[in-house]
Order: structure tokens, then sequence, then C-alpha cells
């Protein structure tokens, strides 16, 4: 089948190529020519495990291209519209310009039958406006959230944990002939993963736009909340790491999501569970979302608890002392410093009065872009030498697995603060180190 992708950001260069591969013939469309260029080449423009591989595949067939021309789309039956919906400047809602051009961009390319598949992330409500906007030309529109987790875009495109289609329904609530059709078209290019069982929802346009959002709106709750039992232990002498084992046990709340530390950044759920809150206040619902404002509340305050904890450990003051900060990235396999935490912290530490050096294995170039008046480290050796103490703040496998012995052979003072809690307190004591964590005595 023949299809195209506009936006060719994380998501859409993720789900061009791995629509090639499923044996589609994909065109992927943006205004950015530097990334358009850099796909064309087969090379991400970045970083993401797998990918790189997936696009040597799909180069060698001939199968996708990738071009900033909109009329390149023409003669498509499928069209995903993966642009990305950030948070508006100084408020909390979603800027929804980008939908709104891409779509506006489709329309004298359009044709009767042919279906447009809205990926973004966005409000309650657009669906149904972009509906009427396409409604002129006959085709269909089909909401199909996505649900990636950077460091697993490949997997989570090729195969996903469930899909969910939005499709339009009549008044008596039932999908529309238009929508079945539509559904069709979309079982057909999602046939692959679709015949190894994967769940399909099949629901109406305001549902499918609820669903990501409250999915990502449940984990930030379930991070948010043990972070908010890791100030308790703190303030008891428990442990928030044992206490997160025992209650993750329970087979209705289960381990994952439940790791107390810095908290969530990045490009989705900060932004999403904003907009969301804003959305709801739209609506005249903002009580139903209320709780999220202190979910966001806790997040946020991780990080400053971070910088009180570097503090305690350098005897009430950094002013002056060298820290070398374990990470950039909001996660690890990965280079997006959106809302890193990582990041958050080191700069509060230099405003404060600490030498800061900061190392990751991926996103040095995307956060000295982001943070020019840090200093980094392509090395983590480089970035230890001489410090006074050394934060871990995203959990890359290669700094769970550094040596303490090693480390403490470069740094001037063994102070390590497990922003993440994922290394082992007894191994680090017993090298010399002095180690603190949030939410551990």
């Amino acid at each position: 089948m023949r299809i195209s992708v506009i936006g060719c950001g994380y998501l859409g260069a993720v789900h061009a190529a791995a629509m090639g591969s499923l044996g589609h013939d994909v065109v992927g469309v943006d205004v950015n020519s530097i990334k358009i260029d850099a796909l064309a080449a087969g090379c991400a423009p970045f970083y993401e495990p797998g990918l790189p591989e997936l696009l040597d595949e799909v180069a060698d067939t001939g199968r996708v291209r990738f071009t900033t021309d909109i009329a390149a789309v023409a003669g498509a039956a499928v069209h995903f519209v993966c642009v990305g919906t950030p948070q508006k400047r100084g408020e909390f809602g979603a800027d929804l310009a980008y939908v709104h051009a891409a779509v506006d961009q489709l329309l004298p390319h359009l044709q009767p039958g042919d279906v447009v598949v809205g990926k973004s992330t966005v409000p309650v409500g657009t669906a149904e406006q972009l509906a009427e906007q396409l409604a002129p030309t006959g085709a269909t529109l089909i909401w199909n959230p996505e649900f990636l987790r950077e460091g697993f875009a490949v997997k989570d495109t090729l195969h996903p944990d469930r899909f969910v289609y939005g499709l339009p329904h009549a008044e008596h609530g039932v999908p529309t002939p238009e929508g079945l059709a539509a559904k069709a078209l979309l079982d057909e290019v999602y046939a692959t993963p679709l015949s190894e069982g994967i769940p399909l929802v099949v629901t109406d346009y305001a549902t499918a736009q609820l669903v990501k959002v409250a999915a990502n709106s449940f984990l930030a709750t379930k991070i948010s909340f043990i972070n908010a039992m890791a100030e308790l232990c703190e303030a008891t002498g428990a442990d928030v790491t044992s206490l997160a084992d025992a209650i993750g046990h329970d087979e209705r709340i289960g381990r994952r999501f439940l790791n107390a530390g810095l908290g969530f950044g990045g490009g989705c759920l900060p932004k999403d569970i904003r907009a969301f809150m804003a959305r709801a206040g739209e609506l005249g619902a903002d009580q139903a979302l209320s709780f999220l404002r202190e979910v966001d509340s806790i997040n946020m305050r991780r990080r400053v608890r971070m910088v009180d904890l570097a503090r305690e450990v350098c005897h009430g003051s950094i002013v002056g002392r060298r820290v070398a900060v374990l990470g950039a990235a909001f996660k690890p396999d990965s280079d997006d410093v959106r809302d890193s935490p990582a990041l958050s912290v080191a700069a509060q530490m230099q405003l404060q009065g600490a030498h800061v050096t900061v190392t990751d294995p991926q996103a040095i170039g995307n956060a000295r872009a982001a943070w020019p008046s840090l200093k980094f480290s392509d090395t983590v050796m480089g970035a230890v030498a001489g410090a006074d103490v050394v934060l871990l703040a995203t959990e890359w496998s290669e700094y769970r697995e550094l040596d303490p012995d090693e480390l403490g052979a470069v740094v001037a003072e063994r102070r390590i603060l497990d922003g993440r809690n994922v290394l082992d307190p007894a191994r680090w004591r017993t090298a010399g180190w002095t180690y603190r964590a949030l939410g551990r005595p």
C-alpha cells in the first residue's frame, strides 16, 4: 500500500521506516530540510536503538523516501499525521499549530476514500475539528494514538502492546460506513502486526484521543506516588526501594514505574499531563484532574531535593565544589534532553555556585545546545576527575556498572548521589564512598 507520513521527527521517522519494513511504499514529508537530508541518506537525526539498522534495511528496498515536497503525498491511500504538539509558551495547553498546518497542506492532495490517520497527541476534541476540515475532500479521519517509549520505539511500532482506532460514529453510537471502510484500509497497513494477535480497540474519536493522555497521566501518577513515599521514607528512616519491592509484589500494583528518584522528564509526560489539565479546565471538568497538579509538583520537588542532598553531603554548601553529573538525557537509551531532570539539577547546582561538569553517552550535543553555560565532558573519567561529589542522574547501563574503586582513584572526595536508586549501596560504601539516594537512609 502507498502511504505518506507527515512529520519526520521522532514519531514520524520511526513510523515511516517501520511501515517500509512491513512492505509498504512510504513517503515521509517534513519542512526541516536538514532532517530530511539525513533520513534520505539513511542516517537517523536522533539517537534511537535499532533505527539506523531499520533505515539501512528499507534503503535497500527503495520503498521509503523522504522529501520536503508535500505534493509527493499525492496518490497515497493512507496519510499518517505525526507532527509534534509541544506545550504552549507560558501556558499549560498544547500547541496545535503543527497539526493544523499539516492537515491544511494535505487537503489539496486528498481524494475521496483516502484515510488520514492522526497519531499526534492532541487534546480531546481536536479530531472532531479535523474531521470537519477534511469532510469536503471525501477523506476519512481515524485517530490512532501512538504509545512509543524512547529507546524502544522500533519495537513499539512493529510489535505494539495494543492498537487503538478512533472512528467516526453515527448518532446512534456505531461507526459510520465511511469509518468502517477506513478501518479496513488501516487494517491492511497493520496486517502483519495484527496477524500476531495484538489487541485492537475500536472506539470513537473522543475515547481514542483520551487513551494516550490517560495512560501517560497514570504512569506519571505512579512515578510521583513512589517519589511522595520517598519523601516520607526520608522523614522516617525507611527505605523506599524496599517499600517499592514490597508493594510491587501485589499484582494490582506491579513493580514497574515504582523507581523513586529524580522523577520523569522528556517531551511527553510533563507536557501531556499539563495539556490534559488545561483541556479539562476548558471543558469545565478541571476538578477531575486537580490531582495532576500535585503529581507535577512532586515531580519538580525531586529536583530541588537532589540539590539539597548535594549540599548535605558537602557539609552545608556546594559553593566552589566540583560536581560531576553522569547523564544529560531524560532517560537512558535516548539523546532527548527535553525537560531533563539531570540537566535541570546540573543547572541549579551551577547557579548556586558549584563547578558542574556533565557527561552522557549520546546526549552531549543536544545538551550543549540547550544549556550552553554548562561544562561537558565526553568521558566519565574526564567528568569525575577532581570531583567533590558525583551524581548519577540518568541510569545508563554503563553508569550502573561503574567500578567504585576505579572512580575513587580520580575523584577528590568519594561522595556519590544515586539519583535513580540503581547502584548497590553496600558495594559503594565498602569502597569508602559516602552513598546517598532519595528516599533511602
